[in-house]
């Protein structure tokens, strides 16, 4: 599917290449105003051609207007016109919320009949407007009334403190979170280099922001291609269980998505369309997997080694960014007899592309996220599907989880000029911590249900057991296997479609749930302990990935020696501000220990926060001629402290619940504890007195 992005706005130019001028002491990337972004677009202003909107009838435009989020309207037809009459409409709290925590949730709210009229007959005449002007130039509006826009846009008040941050997610500039120099000696700059050990969400941030930087680059991919796990999961019905716009890039705001959330081959066709439109594969070795990262402390430089097509490569580079995602390496589960099975056994991140599915007898065996989205497809094509599940999981329904986007929603991204900057803001408003942040903290003194956690805990939870009950009510016996022990959000919450989910597919004909234990593979399929051989043609594990076991298998190996793995074996890994070790100097985990996003907002937000801090950080080197940073053991037993006290109130910490949230020792070396504002307040600049410079 070709992409519906303009292919106007100038290309980046080459690594290091700066122009000689300077303005008031910094020195500007070239091109760095649109760097061939989907739109031609610079800082609050857009020069997108429309021809399309200079076709569209009067009728098409009321049309098209009808599928927009009042809210999103609501914000940026006040942004484009500042009328007070939008300014004057009103939100309230809905009647009824809802189970969807994607939504607005329990405290979902809903603007009048009066005023939605009201805003999308305004929007009409200004598009109209605009149309009949020749749909040319325009800009944002007056900054200082940007505030008040996203807060009509949110729909409630917004912290004060928070707002650059909820600045920078509408995307007026997409390289808000990328650097802007101070001079550098051009003699600092070409002998600075950096390895990006991986190329999918985290290291093609890292590349784009490197190259606009102009630091000398390069990024190491095990596979073929970009996309990291997009790239790996391609199995029937992986697609992405964040809203599509909150998972991209500030700099993709302009991508062309189809779907709120899309299937794997969307979101690989947007990993690709970083790589192409920011030239970034000449600079990608793929087929590359790095084995060792060492500290050469003379030279106080990395040497990276890695095994490719070619044989085994070295690298030294001043600093390395890793960008391996803790959901890449499968977890293969120890049942005895898997490799006596006479049919196909593979993990779900491995799907053969040469599958038949049709009339086969299929097992799946786990039932997290990969396994509940894997079950209902299967269901439509396969003769039969046998789900082995130990323990069940939350679902929570999401409408549109399975369904295409309108058409006429692109049609206005295309066309009304911002307005997917404001369905951007508005999605991760929805998603952060002021919306999500509620459900994900338990109430220490909560005693009025054994089964939840906190008030709002029971009101999803029972809001999750009616959506089973009017599934499964029919099914007695299915709807008690159903039903965790867990309280919701203590494990990894599933998004699903209310029309069709592995709730519909498990009461078919063809499909059986079981829940007796895998006693052991045969050569004809499972055994399971009630002595029932389960015969197959295929088993799937559904089973996850090795997600506590950071940097795993490579070799990291920092000052004299130590191996990353000493520093982390008293209870897993660590890191400061999720991103940095003490006695490993200028090493940046861009996906690091305690940063999978879990307090509110998305891993690509702090993917990009974090890469920010590194850029601060090699900008500090570079420019003050110094060799090395890394956190005071100081700085790193103040933040981890912090963690530790906070995950104490996090949902995950109840007994109930077993994943990957928490680790061997029983805490977690994954999930971020706090929300997005936290950590962006935290990455916005690095604090000296907890850094080591040299």
């Amino acid at each position: 599917m070709s992409s519906a992005v303009s292919e106007e706005g100038r290309p980046l130019t080459g690594t290091n290449s700066l122009k000689s001028e300077h303005q008031h002491g910094v020195a500007v990337v070239e091109g760095s105003s649109v760097l061939g972004l989907g739109r031609a677009r610079s800082e609050g202003h857009d020069d997108s051609p429309r021809t399309e909107l200079l076709e569209a009838t009067d009728a098409q435009i009321e049309h098209a207007i009808g599928f927009a989020d009042p809210f999103v309207l609501r914000g940026l037809m006040y942004q484009l016109t500042g009328d007070a009459r939008i300014e004057a409409t009103t939100a309230a709290r809905a009647e009824a919320g809802s189970v969807s925590y994607l939504d607005g949730g329990v405290d979902a709210l809903v603007i009048s009949d009066a005023d939605i009229a009201l805003v999308r007959a305004r929007a009409v005449e200004f598009l109209k407007g605009y149309r009949d002007r020749g749909a040319g130039s325009i800009d944002i509006g007056p900054t200082e009334r940007l505030e008040r826009s996203l807060t009509l846009a949110a729909g409630q008040e917004m912290p004060t403190g928070d707002m650059t941050m909820w600045l920078e997610e509408l995307a007026l500039d997409p390289w808000a979170r990328g650097v802007e120099w101070q001079t550098p000696t051009p003699e600092r700059l070409q002998g600075f280099s950096v390895v990006v050990i991986g190329a999918g969400m985290g290291g093609l941030n890292a590349a784009a922001q490197l190259k606009h930087a102009g630091i000398d680059f390069t990024v190491i991919e095990k596979n073929p291609g970009v996309g990291g796990t997009w790239f790996e999961n391609r199995y029937p019905g992986a697609r992405v269980d964040s809203p599509s716009r909150s998972y991209t890039h500030i700099f993709g705001v302009d991508f062309q998505y189809p779907w709120a959330f899309c299937p794997w081959d969307e979101n690989q066709r947007y990993f690709d369309w970083v790589a192409d439109k920011f030239e970034l594969r000449d600079q990608i070795h793929f087929d590359t997997e790095a084995t060792s990262v060492v500290w050469d402390e003379d030279a106080a430089e990395w040497e990276v080694t890695a095994e490719g097509p070619d044989g085994t490569r070295v690298w030294r580079a001043n600093v390395v960014m890793t960008a391996v995602g803790i959901l890449s390496r499968p977890s293969i589960p120890a049942i005895e007899g898997m490799d006596e099975f006479e049919g196909r056994l593979f993990h779900t991140a491995r799907w053969p592309e040469d599958l038949e599915l049709s009339g086969k007898r299929i097992a799946v065996i786990g039932t997290g996220c990969s396994g509940y989205q894997l079950t209902p497809e299967l269901a439509l094509q396969a003769g039969h599907v046998s789900l082995f599940q130990r323990k069940p999981n939350w679902v929570f329904p999401t409408p549109g989880y399975r369904t295409p986007l309108p058409p006429q929603v692109n049609w206005l991204d295309r066309n009304l000029p911002f307005h997917a900057n404001f369905v951007r803001f508005r999605t991760n408003w929805l998603t952060g911590p002021e919306i999500v942040g509620k459900y994900l903290d338990l109430d220490p003194g909560w005693n009025d249900d054994p089964h939840s956690r906190s008030a709002v805990n029971k009101v999803m939870r029972d809001g999750c057991i009616d959506f089973l009950r009017q599934k499964l009510g029919h099914h007695p016996d299915l709807l008690e296997k159903m039903i965790p022990v867990h309280p919701p959000f203590s494990a990894r919450p599933i998004a699903v479609d209310p029309d069709y989910s592995v709730l519909d597919a498990i009461v078919r004909d063809n499909v059986t749930l079981v829940t007796d234990p895998i006693v052991r593979v045969t050569r004809k399929g499972i055994l399971t302990g009630d002595g029932i051989e389960h015969e197959l043609d295929v088993i799937v594990l559904a089973t996850g990935f090795k997600a506590n076991e950071f940097l795993w298998p490579m070799e990291l190996r920092g000052r004299g020696g130590v191996g990353i793995e000493e520093v982390w074996a008293k209870d897993g890994p660590r890191a400061y501000i999720g991103t940095m070790v003490p006695g490993f100097p200028n090493l940046f985990m861009l996906y690091g220990p305690n940063t999978n996003a879990y307090g509110g907002g998305g891993i690509v937000n702090i993917e990009e926060m974090v890469t920010r801090y590194a850029l601060k950080c090699m900008q500090h080197l570079i420019v003050e001629e110094k060799r090395s940073v890394e956190p005071s053991e100081a700085g790193y037993r103040r933040y981890n402290a912090v963690i530790d006290e906070r995950e104490k109130r996090k949902m995950y910490s109840d007994p109930r619940a077993h994943n990957y949230y928490r680790n061997e020792h029983g805490r977690s070396s994954t999930q971020c504890p706090f929300g997005t504002e936290f950590m962006w307040h935290s990455l916005i600049e690095p604090d000296y007195d907890e850094l080591i410079v040299a």
